[in-house]
């Protein structure tokens, strides 16, 4: 360490013990200091860390239930369309019995004979 010049006289000042211990002090507060700095940065990433799988884990979540709303507006579409198409064929087959019906009763076949009255 040098010492510094007092220029007026050209002679070198003392410089006392308690400036040096003071500085001493100091840098040995500042490394104090520095370690918790560095277990706060440590921390710090452990928390940044969790706090990024937690906001995996919530994409993902989010992501799954949109996937659940789309197969239930699919599977729901689907039943609207089957409901639907179930009302077209009852129609059809009202129509094709009411045709069978009518048929029946126009022919002689499945006409309902009285054979005691053809028998006198």
């Amino acid at each position: 360490m040098e010492l510094p010049l007092d220029e007026e006289d050209g002679t070198f000042t003392n410089i006392s013990l308690a400036d040096d211990s003071e500085y001493r002090s100091r840098k040995r507060s500042s490394k104090v200091e520095r370690a918790p700095a560095t277990m706060m940065n440590a921390d710090m990433d452990a928390v940044e860390a969790e706090n990024q799988v937690e906001l995996e884990e919530k994409t993902r979540l989010i992501n799954q239930v949109l996937e659940l709303q789309h197969t239930l507006e699919d599977l729901s579409a689907r039943v609207d369309a089957v409901k639907e198409e179930n009302l077209k064929l009852k129609s059809e087959n009202q129509v094709l019995g009411q045709y069978i019906e009518n048929l029946m009763s126009a022919s002689s076949v499945f006409q309902t004979t009285d054979t005691k009255s053809k028998r006198k």
